[in-house]
């Protein structure tokens, strides 16, 4: 039985802000540190929670990874490629601590809370000096005093994956971009999924802490918000009628100019949502719904818990009421038993939803989940076949979906400079799609009208207008 949900109460909090103020003392604290990110955008706001923390240690950034004086990985475990990446990555520092004898290495993130890896890690990679989960965070200080003080037993302590925690400090990238988690773990138990085993079970943040956040975020400056969950269509503020469309008007009110979330499960998608989207002016024209597969029986194999069929409905209501949203999704081929009509269905659903885009892979057993057990595994060669042709098959359909947009109009958000052409701002639609636009670097931060005039291989193309798109 999973353990409960434990708020982290407010003594332990002060506790790791008193060794914060050790370490910030220490003469032998590491002056740099770099943070290396894997994964998902809930890693990428990990990483910005453990760059705060790390900043009030009074250590300051560092992008080369050999110039630092601490090197944090935080790791991502969803599927096989990840996982190897990261660990191959990990192991190289061994040789950049021969130059460096006083580096200091720590692994946090999914990977750090699989069963067993913390003492693998602690027993097999001596120059990996601690570990922690993505449950203990707000553990970091006192992990690398630990590492420090050469306790290497408590530096690998295996901790909780079910806690829920606030007021960490955060270092966001940029001042115009926001992430806001409202919950964290998942309680669906998808059969190819881990995520259940290392991010714990669902919990969600209470409304008024989320509001709060979000009201100072739009204070100071903030445009775009991204709310985060493993499934944020199953969030409960913990009172009666606290669910996430509540919580979506609610967000609407702070002054917020646009509102995104991910990620969020096709069974969960109430029509009450559908409807809280269509009428809330933030809420951005975009929805990011994983599909998995298109067939009924891989579906039910995959534990998702809705059919080809409902999944199609959600779709219609979804354009019914948003007439332009964009829809982008998951897509596994070559799940255990996979048939070839099984993944003609899949293809068959790309042609029929016609989805923006599609981030689409091959089937990777993760140890512990119900599908790492299944006979019937697909050849290699004929998963290959099967992701080329479906690949394929989703640029067709995204090059026609970018070619219907030419004369249209919509909204950027300036994100920077192109990296391809200086004279050349690059940003996002409403849609959630990457769009180039001549401008001037003022502009970076700022929602820009904009007319789309063309689209490249996998970005729109557009001039800046002065009125408001219709």
């Amino acid at each position: 039985m999973r353990e409960a949900v434990r708020p982290v109460s407010r003594e332990e909090i002060l506790r790791q802000e008193d060794i914060i103020r050790q370490i910030r003392l220490r003469p032998d604290r590491p002056q740099s540190y770099c943070i290396i990110t894997y994964g998902c955008q809930m890693n990428a706001h990990d990483s910005e929670k453990l760059a705060g923390i790390l900043e009030e240690m009074g250590m300051r950034p560092e992008s080369d990874r050999q110039k630092a004086d601490l090197i944090l990985f935080n790791t991502c475990c969803i599927r096989d490629n990840a996982e190897r990446r990261a660990m191959g990555n990990i192991i190289f520092t061994k040789e950049i601590r021969r130059e460096k004898p006083h580096l200091l290495v720590g692994v946090c993130g999914c990977m750090a809370q699989q069963k067993g890896f913390q003492d693998r890690l602690k027993d097999r990679y001596p120059f990996v000096d601690f570990s922690f989960g993505p449950g203990e965070i707000y553990r970091l200080p006192e992990r690398l005093l630990y590492a420090m003080e050469g306790h290497r037993e408590e530096a690998f302590k295996s901790g909780e994956d079910s806690t829920l925690y606030e007021g960490l400090p955060v270092l966001r990238r940029d001042p115009f971009f926001a992430y806001l988690t409202v919950m964290y773990g998942c309680d669906n138990f998808c059969s190819y999924c881990v995520v259940p085993m290392v991010r714990g079970r669902e919990r969600s943040r209470a409304m008024a802490q989320i509001l709060s956040e979000a009201e100072d975020l739009v204070k100071g400056g903030v445009q775009e918000i991204m709310l985060l969950g493993q499934n944020v269509n199953s969030y409960d503020g913990g009172e009666p009628g606290a669910d996430f469309a509540r919580l979506l008007h609610e967000l609407g009110k702070t002054g917020i100019r646009r509102l995104r979330f991910m990620t969020s499960n096709p069974k969960d998608l109430l029509d009450g949502l559908i409807l809280e989207m269509a009428r809330n002016p933030a809420v951005c024209p975009h929805l990011h719904l994983p599909a998995q597969s298109g067939s009924d029986r891989m579906l039910s194999a995959m534990n998702r818990r809705y059919t080809r069929e409902t999944y199609l409905d959600r779709v219609r209501a979804l354009r019914s009421a948003m007439p332009h949203i964009g829809l982008t999704t998951d897509l596994i081929v070559a799940f255990p038993g996979e048939s070839e009509q099984d993944f003609g269905d899949t293809l068959s659903l790309v042609e029929e939803v016609r989805f923006d885009s599609a981030f689409t892979f091959i089937y990777s057993p993760r140890t512990g989940t119900k599908a790492a057990g299944l006979p019937d595994r697909v050849p290699p060669e004929t998963a290959k076949d099967r992701i080329t042709r479906l690949i394929a098959k989703q640029e067709d359909i995204t090059r026609s979906v970018f070619a219907s947009l030419i004369g249209t109009a919509d909204h950027v958000l300036a994100e920077g400079v192109s990296r391809r052409d200086g004279g050349q701002l690059t940003g996002k639609t409403g849609r959630s799609l990457a769009c180039n636009f001549p401008g001037p670097p003022e502009l970076i931060g700022q929602i820009v009208p904009v007319r789309i005039t063309g689209q490249g291989s996998n970005t729109l193309k557009a001039e800046r207008i002065e009125r408001k798109p219709e």
